[in-house]
């Protein structure tokens, strides 16, 4: 540990939903620049560089002090490629404390290296556990979870699930979810619907109602029987709810290959570019339904108010199911229509806001830091 007053920090982020995560994060270390001396490194997972250039401007985050450029590959190309230029940089740099968040390949690699340097370890959102271990993310979590020094949880039953695995009760620290400081500080800078739907030739205006539509996980997009039976029942409800589907790039590419682009293309569904966060947030905040199988959504959805509808067989996030506006449908065609067709009728889910998620996460991540490495 350095003996100045500040607290030297490496914080790392690899691809987008490790942005907004960071986002409030050090916007605090810098508004407290005696207490901690922060470093934002960016492995370069996520390689669109206009998207980053966008997410970046708009929330605020300084352009990174660091770009390790590593860009795509396997699993096992990324995440060893990450640990070589990560472990130059972290002996160049000798931080007190390394800062992951999340579960992607750069939050365990980068994760590993500090560690095997002697440099403690912080992990943001951990415990966590869908308990499926087929998803890369889920054992990204564990093995980051084992290593980490101090663990800050997004909800209580992660903490349970910590405890479950031996991780020590005093390495554990309860302090809400920095996703939604993220989303409760731009909640008012969030792009009309109107405007984004008008930008890209809406037949429809937000007053009639629409659904908004990710799709990007493996096991939903790669394989073909799955991704035909999800397009195809996507299309049938679009005749109840037209769809705004944010594109990403490799789900684009699959559905071209399953030759599925007509399928589409004759639904009332609005198929664009991935939008920036403002964009997605302000679609999202007006919608009647959400579906998706990503993770952060579930947890936006929650704090915005809007039932989800979430096409996977498990989640991570069970506190959005017990206490929000999260239902978990899987990918079979009538347990998605009739969940749907329910929130059209009812209005879904009303949920309510989980404990602590009140936009001052990163304020409790930072007063345990501090008090943990310098107060001793």
């Amino acid at each position: 540990m350095s003996e100045s007053h500040a607290l030297k920090v490496l914080c790392v982020v690899g691809a987008r939903p490790n942005f907004m995560k960071i986002a409030p994060l050090m916007q605090v270390f810098r508004s407290r620049g005696q207490q901690f001396e922060a470093t934002l490194l960016h492995t370069g997972q996520h390689y669109d560089e206009a998207m980053k250039a966008a997410i970046f401007r708009q929330l605020s985050i300084p352009e990174p002090d660091i770009d390790l450029e590593v860009g795509s590959g396997s699993h096992t190309q990324q995440t060893a490629e990450i640990m070589l230029r990560f472990e130059t940089q972290l002996n160049r740099l000798l931080p007190d404390v390394v800062l992951v968040v999340g579960d992607v390949n750069s939050t365990i690699a980068c994760a590993l290296v500090a560690v095997k340097q002697g440099v403690p370890v912080v992990h943001v959102e951990a415990g966590l556990r869908s308990f499926d271990r087929d998803m890369p993310e889920e054992v990204n979590r564990v093995l980051t979870d084992q290593i980490s020094d101090l663990l800050f949880t997004t909800e209580p039953e992660g903490h349970e699930n910590l405890l479950r695995e031996g991780v020590s009760d005093e390495r554990i620290q309860f302090v809400g979810n920095v996703m939604i400081d993220t989303l409760l500080a731009n909640r008012d800078k969030a792009v009309p619907a109107q405007q984004t739907l008008a930008q890209f030739g809406a037949n429809f205006s937000p007053d009639e109602g629409y659904a908004v539509l990710t799709l990007h996980r493996p096991s939903n997009v790669d394989d073909p029987v799955v991704l035909k039976r999800l397009v195809g029942v996507l299309a049938d409800i679009s005749s109840s709810v037209p769809l705004v589907f944010p594109v990403h790039p490799r789900t684009e590419q699959r559905i071209s290959e399953a030759g599925l682009d007509n399928v589409i293309g004759n639904a009332n569904i609005l198929r664009t570019p991935p939008l920036g966060y403002l964009q997605l947030l302000g679609l999202m905040a007006n919608a009647r339904v959400v579906l998706s199988d990503s993770g952060g959504i579930q947890e936006e959805t929650t704090a915005l108010g809007v039932p989800c509808v979430t096409l996977r067989e498990n989640t991570e996030r069970p506190i959005t199911v017990s206490q929000g506006t999260n239902t978990i449908v899987g990918t079979d065609i009538q347990a998605i229509r009739a969940c749907v067709e329910e929130v059209l009728t009812t209005g879904g889910k009303a949920g309510r806001i989980p404990e602590l998620w009140d936009g001052r996460a990163a304020d409790r991540i930072a007063d345990t830091m501090y008090s943990h490495y310098k107060g001793r």
